[in-house]
């Protein structure tokens, strides 16, 4: 398995490569922040945290966590909100999963639909966040339930530069942000 390049920092790139709860938190995150702020959050919370731990996330002081959010420099653009979603995913972890962030996918061998479906069950994973995300295990994490590709949508086709799950170097990167640029300019305009 190659270590993900969505952080483009290594020690943020192989937490979330290896730590499926940070990957799952960076996903979250990835939303009116560039795609590497958003990645490299999960490692600032580590270091704040001393580790990434469902449970104790989810058990942590909601003023208490939205101050580590907030501490310089901020895990994200907006900590307040976003420290509730990452406690309200935890939480969500912990009481379907028992705080196992790898059990979304893993648990009772799922194929791609029902991948997708407990995806979107997670706060703050609307349908494009869980597509994107089922695109992401399987094009780079070697995650493939049955019908993976097809629940994934246009994401899950081989070969696009549409979102995170297609990044693989600074090329690709590149590639995307293109791609969304033209999605963006032509949804001002109306075509979109």
């Amino acid at each position: 398995m190659a270590t993900l390049r969505l952080a483009g920092e290594p020690e943020a790139d192989r937490l979330i490569t290896e730590e499926p709860l940070a990957l799952l938190i960076g996903s979250l995150l990835d939303q009116q922040v560039t795609m590497e702020s958003a990645f490299a959050g999960p490692k600032k919370l580590a270091d704040r945290l001393g580790g990434l731990d469902a449970r104790r996330i989810a058990e942590t002081d909601p003023d208490e966590f939205a101050s580590v959010f907030s501490a310089s420099p901020a895990v994200h653009r907006f900590p307040g909100s976003m420290a509730k979603r990452v406690q309200a995913l935890c939480r969500t972890l912990l009481e379907e999963y028992d705080g196992r962030a790898e059990g979304v996918w893993r648990d009772g061998d799922p194929d791609g639909r029902e991948v997708l479906r407990r995806l979107k069950r997670l706060p703050g994973f609307g349908d494009q966040k869980a597509r994107v995300f089922l695109a992401l295990l399987g094009k780079q994490l070697d995650v493939r339930p049955d019908g993976w590709r097809e629940a994934a949508g246009r994401y899950g086709q081989e070969g696009t530069r549409l979102s995170t799950a297609d990044v693989t170097d600074e090329r690709t990167r590149a590639e995307v942000r293109e791609t969304k640029k033209g999605v963006g300019a032509g949804a001002k305009s109306g075509r979109g």
